[in-house]
This record gives structure tokens, C-alpha cells and sequence, in this order.
């Protein structure tokens, strides 16, 4: 049967000369879209229909086809036809359950397809008669949630996620779907954190339920008092919470997955050796065929979690061992519709094996980890506007994480030592690291190296600069914890340090403050937290080193503070900032130089340059700056709302996209549905 024939619910004629016979149920449909009632004709009109397979098709055509005058004629029966839906959803009869729900979705989107600038009150009446919307949404999100809670079918539990999906995503702009309020008088919380909970459910709807609960969370969220906030954010049950982070950590340890599998066939391939042979040439080229379609939904559930809960930040950490989805057999399941690589749940048996195999050798892992792989991946190229968004999303979420006092503690851990093998952007002028040299270190070592590595492969003429200060603020945060607990990490800091420099000749005004401030953390504090007497010779070597940059800088912002306009103030600051650091350049310079003429050295190697300064501390004069340990911290109203609202309308047409009630055939259910006793 062609796609056409379909839609309009043909069967295939019988001989030449007879037109087309329509299929039982659109004729149903078609007396629906009458005026009169049709179980007027028959009374068991409603019983027969939820006996009929769907056609979601026509359903939803013929509900986008009807004018304004129409609904108002046919809006009887609409209503009649989702109450109707509603009292299905409570009937044994399973395959009327199955169709009740394929109705509802059909409703739900044909009617809101029609009337796209129709306000969200003239959608409600249409749809269940705004007199009888608030008991007819109270009967369907209670039987909604007596089909997730109960021991029945999987698939049905599959397709009430489904639907809830579809309701929530049938606008652009989910806090327009003035449906949602009656979700939001009606929650499913619970019962999304029971599929969470438990080992069975959560394999095969933890996925769903994660997504859906993140979508929710963000309906009004600064409008008015969203429940789905108000109850994630107090939530305190170990298993629900770890349930919750072996979605997420599944669903991006799949993305990496799918990256380095991609990565693998790219480095083998023929184009690999043809740019070998002439220098790399195409190695941009080569770069973009490696992309893989971020998930942005599972990292906005992981954002929330984060943000919103602080007993979340334990999940993070909990160790287990790195296993790669690969070598797990998968299992095809007809439920899951098709969808663009990178935004598959991952496989059914990964997500419900609570136990895995310990093997004393295996490299042990943890949310964080993969997160942190995660992000290295997203994060080397930022032109698109996806990974944009999922760059931008893991810096805020990294710089929640830094915010807190726990999770500063185990990422400074000495007992908790990873692994952690970040992705990188091929370079020329670099090897590549081999997985066996990655040293075993402390969490926020992984943290700073990749923040250091966007700073240091991101120096191009369009650069991001949110991101690049958004960075700069977690390194500080960073700084900020060592200081106050005098931890001496054991870092190359000098990395941190020559890159910084570097960067301020495309940075702006306001970026030039928060890079000063990580150069006088250093200096001013540095003896408490620099794991050594030589980091300190290093930091004061490349400050000297990097002088003409710091020079031509505070000869920019002298001019512009003395000056009257909208920077003068910020540039006054920046001048002030640059106080130490033109101080321990004006002390240097003149003796380096003194050094070199007495040795006739032309050119001084570093180690002389370090002997100077070394013996030259005594007489340097500093002044102690105030505030260098203190910060802003995160707030995503106002600064981010934006973003989020712009985050959430594309995570919501990307679902409304792929999520689909008709993969099922009723085929697989009945087969099922045999075997439940």
C-alpha cells in the first residue's frame, strides 16, 4: 500500500472498475467528523472504535484539515472522542488501551498543528470542553500513572511515556502549552522516580522518563511554582538518584562510544593515509566528518540534577568499572523509533545490569568521567550551533560542580585517582597521547586539563568568548577551593599559565579582569596552594617571558581610563589589576638584562632567566590585592534564562521529531500480551 493510499486509509482495489475501499476505522473517523453523534446509529460505536488498529494518519490529517467553522460543529464529538480515549486507557481489554493512547497522540497533535495561533484555552475547549478539562486531565494523568506504576505491560508503559512526550512537545515553546498546567496539578513525579528506581523499568524507560522529567522541570520555570523543581530538588532516595545517573551516564558514555568508533574508521581508512602522506593538509576536512549529533536532552536532565539537587553531586562520584557498550549484545526493540546518531537511549541490557564483572585490571570509571569525555568531544569545535549549545551547557555544569563543597572534595581527593582520557583536537605541531602514558590523578586535574586544552586550540579570529570566560571562572573557582584548603596539587600549571597570556591579544575588556585575577591568585596566594618553590620561578618566568603582551595591554587601558567613556571604569580596573604583574616585569627586566651584558650572553636560556629571578626575590615589592578568593556565584536567572528557553524549544522540536507511537505493531503486542498471565 503506498504512503498516499495510507493516509487517506485505502485499502487496495479489489478489480480495475471498483474505487478504493476505506479501511474500517476511517470510516469511524469519518462519521467522528460529522455532525452528528455516532453512537447515535450505534451504541457501541466507542467500543468497536478502540477495537480497530489506528490510523494516526488520517486521524491527524483530517483533525489539521478541519476549518473554523467545522470545530465548531464537530466539537462534540471531538470532546466525546477524547473522553472516550480517556475511559479506554482504564479498560482491561489491553489492545484498547494501546489504541486509546495512539488516539490521544493523534488528538494532541492534530489539534495543535490546526491551531498554531489559537490560545492555549481555545486548544483545551476544542480538545475536552474547557468546562470538563480539569476533571477529564485529572482522569487521564491518574490512569497515565496507574499504567507506569502497575505491573503491566512494558509496551503500554513505553507508550504512556510516549504519549506524555508528545503532550509536552506539541508547541515550540513548552511554556506556551497551557495543557501542561493540569500536568503540573496532576504530577507523575512519583512515578517517573519509581521507573527511575527500579533495575527492570529503568533499562527499558529510564531514558524516556529522564528526558520527560527535564522537560517539565522547564515549563515556567520563572513564571511561576513549578512542582517538577520544587520536588527534584528535595529528593533524597539513593536508589531513585542513582537510577537517574546510570541514564545519564549511559546515554553519554553511547555518544563517546559512537565518537571513537567513528574516530577508529576514520584513522584506518584510505583518506587517513592519503593525509598522512601530504602533511596533514586536510585535516579540517578530515575533523568535520567526525562529528556525531549531540544529545542535548540527556545533558539538560544532567544540568537539572546537578543544579537543582544537591544529593546529586554523591552520584558523580561513585565508582564502577569502565565498560565498553560495544561488546554488550543489544537486543532490537520495535518501540524505539528511528533517530539521528548521538540521541539513541543507550542499549536495553546495559541500562538494567545493576552488577557487573570486576576485574582488578579494568580502569574504573564514574558519571563525572564520562561526562568529562563527553564534553572534550563537543567542546573541539564549536561552529555548529548544537555543539555550541552542548559546550556552553557542560561549562555551566562544570561550573556548578566547582561551586560545591563536596564535589570539590572528591575532585581533589589523593585516594580517588583516575584515568581520565580526554578527547583532543589534532594539532600539528602535537602527538597524540597514548591511552597507557595518562597519568593516574586526582578528578580535577581531568577538569583543568580540559579547560586548558579549550583555551589553548580555540585561538581563532571568531572566538567564543562566552565559553573562554566561562572557563576562566571554573579554573578560579578552582583556585579558590586549593587556597582555602591549602592543597598543593601536584599540575602542570605552567600550561595554565602560558596560555592565558597568550589569549589576551583577542580577548575584550571585561575578560582581561577575570584573566589578571588567576595571574594574582597566583602571585599573591601561590605559596599557599603551588605544589613547589620552582612553580612559583615558573609563573614569575613566564610573566617575564610574555612581558610585551602584559606592555602593549596596560598601554590600551591606560588609554581608554583616561579617557571619558563606557569603558573608562572597567579599564581603570584592569589597570589596577595589572599593578603586581607590571611590578615583577619592571623588577626583572632591568636585571635579566644587567645579567646578560655581565656574561656577554646575547640570548639567556631559561635556566639563567630562573637563576635571576631566584636571586632576585628580596628586593621585589607586591601589594596585596583584596577579593582575589571570592566569586559570583551561579545563578541561571536572569543571566541564562535566554539561553535555556532557546536550549529547551530546541530540545523540544527535536523530540516532538523523533518520538513515535506507530512503531508498535500491534502484531508484537499481541504476542506479548499472550504471554502475560
Amino acid at each position: 500500500m503506498s504512503q498516499m493510499e495510507k493516509k487517506a486509509g485505502l485499502l487496495r482495489r479489489t478489480s480495475s472498475s471498483k474505487k478504493p475501499l476505506k479501511e474500517k476505522v476511517v470510516l469511524m473517523y469519518d462519521e467522528i467528523f460529522a455532525k452528528e453523534d455516532p453512537a447515535k446509529k450505534n451504541p457501541r460505536f466507542w467500543d468497536e472504535l478502540f477495537l480497530m488498529k489506528v490510523n494516526l494518519e488520517y486521524l491527524e490529517s483530517k483533525l489539521e484539515s478541519v476549518d473554523g467553522e467545522e470545530v465548531q460543529r464537530i466539537q462534540d464529538n471531538i470532546n466525546s472522542l477524547f473522553h472516550h480515549c480517556v475511559q479506554a486507557l482504564g479498560e482491561e481489554h489491553q489492545i484498547k488501551v494501546v489504541n486509546a493512547l495512539q488516539t490521544l497522540c493523534a488528538l494532541f497533535r492534530g489539534v495543535h498543528q490546526k491551531n498554531k495561533s489559537a490560545s492555549g484555552f481555545d486548544i483545551i475547549n476544542m480538545l475536552m470542553g474547557f468546562d470538563k478539562a480539569e476533571q477529564r486531565m485529572k482522569d487521564l494523568m491518574e490512569r497515565l500513572d496507574s499504567l507506569l506504576c502497575g505491573d503491566g505491560s512494558e509496551s503500554l508503559k513505553s507508550l504512556c511515556l510516549k504519549l506524555l512526550l508528545c503532550l509536552v512537545t506539541v508547541t515550540d515553546n513548552i511554556s506556551q502549552n497551557t495543557i501542561l498546567e493540569y500536568v503540573m496539578i496532576n504530577s507523575i513525579f512519583e512515578a517517573i522516580l519509581q521507573i527511575l528506581s527500579d533495575v527492570s523499568s529503568r533499562g527499558q524507560h529510564g531514558y524516556d522518563a529522564v528526558v520527560l522529567l527535564a522537560l517539565l522541570v522547564n515549563y515556567r520555570k520563572y513564571e511561576s511554582v513549578n512542582p517538577y523543581i520544587v520536588k527534584l530538588s528535595i529528593v533524597d532516595d539513593e536508589p531513585t538518584l542513582d537510577g537517574m545517573g546510570m541514564v545519564v551516564h549511559q546515554a553519554l558514555t553511547e555518544y563517546n562510544r559512537q565518537y571513537k568508533d567513528k574516530e577508529e574508521e576514520h584513522q584506518g581508512g584510505f583518506f587517513s593515509t592519503l593525509t598522512s602522506m601530504v602533511g596533514n593538509m586536510f585535516i579540517a576536512d578530515a575533523d568535520e566528518k567526525l562529528s556525531v549529533q549531540t544529545n542535548e536532552a540527556i545533558l539538560l536532565a544532567l544540568y537539572e540534577a546537578v543544579h537543582l539537587n544537591r544529593n546529586f553531586i554523591t552520584v558523580l562520584a561513585q565508582s564502577h568499572p569502565e565498560i565498553d557498550i560495544a561488546a554488550t549484545p543489544t537486543i532490537p526493540s520495535p518501540t524505539t523509533p528511528t533517530t539521528p546518531l548521538g540521541t539513541t537511549p543507550p542499549s536495553l541490557d546495559m541500562m538494567s545490569n545493576p552488577e557487573l564483572p570486576l576485574d582488578p585490571n579494568l580502569q574504573t570509571s564514574n558519571l563525572l568521567i564520562t561526562f568529562l569525555k563527553y564534553a572534550s568531544i563537543v567542546m573541539q569545535d564549536t561552529k555548529d550551533e548544537h555543539r555550541l549549545n552542548s559546550a556552553r551547557l557542560c561549562l555551566i555544569i562544570l561550573t556548578c560542580i566547582a561551586e560545591d563543597q563536596y564535589a570539590d572534595a572528591f575532585l581533589h581527593d589523593d585516594n580517588m585517582n583516575f584515568r581520565v582520557n580526554l578527547h583532543r583536537m589534532p594539532m600539528r605541531h602535537r602527538k597524540k597521547a597514548v591511552d597507557k602514558n595518562i597519568p593516574s590523578r586526582p578528578l580535577v586535574c581531568a577538569v583543568l586539563d580540559l579547560m586548558v586544552e579549550f583555551i589553548v586550540t580555540h585561538m581563532m579570529k571568531d572566538f567564543p568568548m562566552d565559553l573562554y570566560l566561562r572557563c576562566v571562572q571554573i579554573i578560579h573557582k578552582l583556585l579558590c577551593y586549593q587556597k582555602k584548603c591549602r592543597i598543593r596539587l601536584q599540575y602542570t600549571w605552567r600550561e595554565l599559565w602560558s596560555e592565558p597570556i597568550f589569549s589576551v591579544c583577542f580577548s575584550a575588556l571585561a575578560t582581561f579582569l577575570f584573566e589578571l585575577n588567576l595571574f594574582n591568585m597566583f602571585i599573591t596566594y601561590g605559596d599557599t596552594f603551588l605544589p613547589t618553590s620552582n612553580s612559583y620561578d615558573e609563573l614569575y618566568y613566564e610573566i617575564v617571558r610574555m612581558h610585551q603582551v602584559f606592555d602593549n595591554l596596560y598601554c590600551m587601558v591606560l588609554r581608554v581610563s583616561t579617557n571619558t567613556g563606557q569603558w573608562k571604569e572597567a579599564a581603570s580596573k584592569v589597570t589596577h589589576a595589572l599593578v603586581n604583574v607590571r611590578a615583577i616585569i619592571n623588577h626583572f627586566n632591568p636585571k635579566i638584562e644587567s645579567y646578560a651584558a655581565v656574561n656577554h650572553i646575547s640570548q639567556l636560556s631559561e635556566e639563567q632567566v630562573l637563576e635571576v629571578v631566584r636571586s632576585n626575590y628580596d628586593t621585589l615589592t607586591l601589594k596585596l590585592q583584596d577579593g582575589l578568593d571570592q566569586f559570583e556565584r551561579y545563578s541561571e536567572q536572569p543571566k541564562e534564562a535566554a539561553f535555556f528557553k532557546e536550549l529547551v524549544r530546541s530540545i523540544s522540536l527535536n523530540v516532538r521529531k523523533n518520538v513515535s507511537l506507530n512503531t508498535l505493531s500491534q502484531d508484537v503486542l499481541l504476542k506479548e500480551f499472550s504471554t502475560i498471565s
